[in-house]
């Protein structure tokens, strides 16, 4: 009973109570001057990027991406850990005796931590060798979309059905990108052999070279490469058209798609498998009248 009485004299005190109160206000504005640094900080990132042609810095619109985005997560890191070090300071809590205790620490994490040190400096080679840039279109490693972020450790790709992939940066081997040059756009167009190859070319330069006055993405206009390939029913015409970059599948669609319907109206069909059926009695038949003719 007395040592109740004890504790409720203590905590019934005023001036633990207002000890406490001033503690849990300077943490509270901590936290808030540190998300209107992150505020600023953020702004400034943006327009130090969009005042880059006033001062003459080259630096292309994916690149320019990339980096605003890092730098603002280099800028959240940055804050946090030094709202985190203030917080514990108003705490009470010995922060230099716990960073140098992290340090020994950290040193027996480090030998455990090799993929995490191995995804940051890859991730830092990625970036500094522009390898690829946020909104680039890429397969790594067999996976394809478009970079939505490139991290420190991480880099996350939005699939075109929807998917998110999220790749450690110390994981990626391999990777092609679409979006640095120009696509080719590579189309083969089955004719049957009832037609005329001049023809169905000549046709096929009508219909192509007014494409890239209907369509932004092609560069120029598509050519004809001729006869690639004699198929059992049909040959096969290539046409080939240079687009932006990674929209070389958006140009193939477009080319079968016309392709289809002007050789249709100029009545050339797609070619379809042929069967030929003999009945025994026609077999027969001719058989006789082979005979007949020796």
């Amino acid at each position: 009973m007395e040592t109740f009485t004890e504790i409720w004299d203590y905590i019934s005190k005023p001036a633990i109570w207002v000890g406490l109160g001033e503690i849990f206000l300077k943490i509270i504005i901590i936290i808030i001057l540190g998300m209107i640094l992150n505020k600023i900080g953020g702004r400034l990132i943006e327009r130090a990027f969009s005042n880059r042609k006033h001062l003459r810095v080259h630096m292309s619109d994916r690149r320019e991406q990339t980096l605003s985005k890092l730098l603002k997560n280099a800028l959240i890191y940055l804050i946090a850990f030094i709202v985190i070090v203030m917080v514990l300071e108003t705490l009470g809590v010995p922060v230099a005796t716990l960073i140098a205790g992290a340090g020994v620490a950290g040193l027996a994490i480090g030998f455990g931590a090799q993929s995490l040190v191995k995804d940051i400096i890859s991730g830092f080679f990625i970036i500094f060798e522009d390898q690829f840039s946020v909104g680039d279109y890429i397969t790594i490693d067999g996976l394809e979309g478009t970079v939505e972020e490139i991290g420190f450790r991480t880099t996350k790709l939005a699939g075109w059905t929807g998917e998110q992939y999220v790749l450690p940066n110390g994981s990626i081997n391999f990777v092609t990108n679409y979006s640095i040059h120009n696509g080719l756009s590579v189309v083969e167009i089955n004719v049957p052999y009832e037609n005329d190859i001049p023809h169905v070319e000549q046709l096929l330069e009508k219909i192509i070279a007014s494409l890239p006055n209907e369509y932004d993405i092609f560069i120029s206009p598509p050519e004809i490469h001729g006869v690639t390939n004699l198929e059992m029913s049909n040959f096969v015409i290539r046409v080939i058209a240079e687009t932006l970059p990674s929209n070389q599948w958006a140009g193939e669609r477009i080319i079968r798609k016309e392709v289809k319907e002007q050789l249709f109206n100029h009545g050339i069909q797609i070619p379809s498998p042929r069967i030929v059926v003999y009945s025994r009695q026609e077999e027969q038949e001719g058989k006789g009248l082979r005979k007949e003719v020796e």
